[in-house]
């Protein structure tokens, strides 16, 4: 199975060659000892060890890009570099869906934000719900691409690892998603380092209506960097490039990113012990009991199901533990999400879910 796209009809026409932001910055490449092009201050009042705070950084993040398409194993022409992940969504709404008009299709229970940019860009969502056992309802999916019109759909989320239920989407079963929907189908990869089921990434040869998202915040530690990648064709690639903000992606961020990827040995043997302690926790948490499920997790959290959640959820923040109440979220009725943290947090938790006993 293979497929291919007409790039230019899926595109809201507007951004069909459009022309992006240049400064001479982004056209210039190589040494220099004299910037006067940018109007920055020529002074710099922050004395750090990194690149000078006065000057604005590489609008494209060559270096960045090259490490990162070194790490994934493909062309740096295939990466879009974001303020986290969630520029990529954004953007991917903005390139490919006319607001008022268009539709996007999610499938709860799943990552919020997809909705959220959904509404900023008036699309339209359209819900598939996942199955009882959290896997994607491909009868219903089908009958929503046949009833809608296909020139409105575009663009479809899926998250795997799934968050908040923590399980992955099997391949074969994603590759029916990638033939039977007419748009761009987006793999929300974020807690992919987490898991060993394979990686959509492995699919961008067969189909070119195929965006994968990774993200540096989770496995590789630098939520509070805001570093997101979409992998998709060179050409879906080119036109996040063309749509950014000029400087969308910071010197610091820059800096520390390629810092990260030098500890990468350190990165991997830190998503081993989480992956141990997930398993661990997971174990423990069946002992008590007012817990009466815990689900099967691909990623660094768990998804539990509880007597009282909302109940739960309260007591331990009264007592500065902070867990994610999932109870209001269709599909998780009863839950709540538990990151994988310290060997000393999560032992802290336990003790205090241990002493709320009487909530069973």
């Amino acid at each position: 199975m293979s497929k291919s796209i007409n790039l230019q009809e899926l595109l809201r026409p507007n951004i069909r060659g459009i022309s992006p932001y240049s400064s001479a910055r982004s056209e210039f490449s190589g040494d220099a000892e004299v910037f006067l092009d940018a109007n920055e201050n020529f002074q710099d009042f922050v004395e750090t060890s990194g690149s000078p705070r006065n000057r604005y950084p590489d609008p494209f993040q060559r270096e960045l890009k090259e490490r990162v398409a070194k790490l994934f194993g493909i062309s740096a022409e295939m990466l879009f570099l974001g303020n986290g992940s969630d520029e990529a969504i954004d953007l991917l709404y903005r390139a490919f869906a006319i607001p008022g008009v268009d539709k996007s299709v999610i499938l709860p229970p799943t990552y919020g934000v997809y909705k959220v940019f959904a509404d900023v860009n008036d699309i339209e969502v359209v819900r598939v719900p996942l199955t009882d056992t959290f896997t994607i309802d491909m009868d219903t999916l089908r009958e929503v691409v046949e009833s809608e019109t296909e020139q409105q759909l575009k663009l479809l989320f899926v998250c795997s690892p799934n968050n908040p239920t923590g399980n992955s989407v099997d391949p074969a079963l994603l590759q029916q998603v990638l033939e039977l929907f007419p748009g761009i189908v987006v793999v929300d990869e974020a807690y992919q380092d987490f898991s060993n089921n394979p990686s959509a990434l492995d699919l961008l040869g067969l189909y070119g209506n195929l965006v994968v998202l990774r993200t540096f915040s989770k496995a590789w530690g630098l939520a509070n960097v805001r570093l997101g990648m979409a992998i998709a064709s060179p050409e879906i690639a080119e036109v996040l490039k063309n749509i950014k903000y000029p400087y969308n992606l910071s010197g610091p961020a820059q800096e520390v990113a390629l810092s990260a990827l030098e500890a990468e040995p350190q990165v991997r043997e830190g998503i081993r012990e989480i992956i141990t302690s997930r398993g661990e926790l997971a174990e423990a948490l069946t002992e008590i009991p007012y817990v009466k499920h815990v689900y099967p997790s691909d990623a660094n959290f768990i998804l539990v199901k509880v007597s009282d959640a909302d109940r739960l959820y309260t007591e331990l923040r009264r007592i500065g533990i902070i867990i994610r109440n999932r109870n209001s979220e269709p599909g998780c009725e009863g839950c709540v999400r538990i990151t994988i943290g310290s060997d000393a947090e999560n032992e802290r938790l336990l003790s205090a879910m241990k002493d709320l006993g009487g909530m069973a």
